[in-house]
């Protein structure tokens, strides 16, 4: 029987890969290189949408 895969929601703005690892281009003094974590913005590094209960909503 085929398996069906799970319909788990991603954030649309990161497809799901909420942190991302940039390098500086610069070397610590042991040889490693300098990163960044950058955390997505729109899911606050969780990779799920954020509920719609959750948000404010302002006037009427």
């Amino acid at each position: 029987m085929p398996q069906h895969a799970q319909n788990t929601r991603v954030c649309r703005d990161c497809d799901g890969f909420a942190t991302a690892a940039i390098t500086t281009g610069t070397r610590h003094t042991d040889g490693t290189r300098a990163t960044l974590q950058i955390i997505c913005p729109a899911c606050q590094g969780t990779g799920h949408p954020v509920p719609a209960a959750n948000l404010h909503h302002i006037g009427r």
